[in-house]
C-alpha cells in the first residue's frame, strides 16, 4: 500500500485512490457495481448525456444505486462537439451532483470532441470551454491529446489537472504517446491523469512508474471477460506503479553487475 501521506489532490479535494473508473459499456449494472467496489476507486465518471435530467424522478437510474458518501461524481461532457455544448453539459453535471447530495461538487471532466472517427479531442474548443468554466468556479479536468504545450496552456488557465490520452479512447492500444506524456509529466504543476487507451494492467503500471498521478479508464474493465477481476488488477497495477515511482528505479547500466559479488564471497 502507498504511504498515508501520499494522497491525490485535485482542486480542494483529497483522494486516497489514484484510479478513476468510468461507468459505461458494462454488460450489466451488477458488473459495474462489482467493478467499482473491486477497484477501490473514489472517483467515478458518468457521461451527462446518458443521465435523466432529474434523478429524484427516476429511482431506477444507476446513479441512485451508488454510495455517494464514499464516491465522488465526475460529470463528463462526452458527446459535446463544441465548447458551447460542453459548457452546457458542465452546468447540467453540477445540477446532477446536487441531486445526489454533492452540492459543493463543481468537478467536470471536460471533453470537446468534433472528430467522429478517432474521437480525438478538439484543442481549441477545449481551451475555450476550460477558460470559461474555470472563471465560473468549476474544477476542470480536461481530456486532451498528449500535447505538452496545450497541457501548459490549460494549466495556466487554472485547470485542476491535465488528462492526456494514451491512445484513442476505447481502443485498448496502450501508451502510444508515451514520449509526450513523459514531457507533460515533467513540466506539469498539476496532477497528470492518463486517460484513454489503456487496455491492460501492465500499461497502467507503466504510466504510473513514469510519474503519472492517476489513471482513468473504462473500456478495459467493462469489456473484459471478468470486469470485477480486471478492476482489481487495475487497482493493484496503479498502486504498484505508484510505489515503484516513489521508490525510484535503479540506474540502467551497459554492463553486468553481479548481485552477489565474488569479492564479498572471498572475504566471508
Amino acid at each position: 500500500m502507498t504511504t498515508s501521506i501520499d494522497k491525490l489532490i485535485i482542486g480542494n479535494k483529497v483522494f486516497n485512490s489514484r484510479l478513476m473508473l468510468g461507468t459505461g459499456k458494462y454488460k450489466t449494472p451488477r458488473d459495474a457495481h462489482e467493478s467499482i467496489q473491486a477497484s477501490e476507486c473514489e472517483i467515478v465518471t458518468v457521461a451527462i448525456r446518458r443521465l435523466p435530467t432529474n434523478l429524484t424522478h427516476d429511482s431506477s437510474s444507476f446513479l441512485n444505486t451508488l454510495n455517494w458518501e464514499k464516491l465522488w461524481l465526475l460529470p463528463n461532457t462526452a458527446g459535446s462537439q463544441t465548447a458551447e455544448e460542453a459548457i452546457r453539459m458542465a452546468f447540467l453535471g453540477h445540477e446532477l451532483a446536487c441531486q445526489i447530495g454533492q452540492e459543493e461538487n463543481f468537478f467536470v471532466k471536460l471533453e470537446v470532441i468534433s472528430d467522429p472517427k478517432y474521437l480525438l479531442p478538439d484543442p481549441i474548443g477545449t481551451l475555450k470551454a476550460a477558460e470559461f468554466l474555470v472563471k465560473k468556479g468549476f474544477t476542470v479536468l480536461p481530456y486532451i491529446n498528449a500535447d505538452p504545450i496545450l497541457a501548459l496552456h490549460l494549466e495556466d488557465l487554472g485547470c485542476a489537472t491535465v488528462m492526456p490520452l494514451g491512445s484513442p479512447i476505447g481502443s485498448g492500444q496502450g501508451l502510444n504517446n508515451l514520449a509526450n506524456i513523459k514531457i507533460i509529466i515533467e513540466n506539469a504543476g498539476v496532477p497528470v491523469i492518463v486517460d484513454a487507451g489503456i487496455g491492460a494492467p501492465s500499461e497502467a503500471t507503466a504510466a504510473m512508474e513514469l510519474g503519472a498521478d492517476g489513471i482513468l479508464l473504462n473500456t478495459a474493465v467493462a469489456q473484459s471477460k471478468n470486469p470485477a477481476q480486471m478492476a482489481l488488477a487495475m487497482n493493484l497495477a496503479v498502486q504498484s506503479g505508484r510505489l515503484g515511482y516513489l521508490a525510484g528505479r535503479m540506474e540502467k547500466k551497459h554492463y553486468a553487475n553481479a548481485s552477489s559479488p565474488l569479492d564479498q564471497i572471498s572475504k566471508s
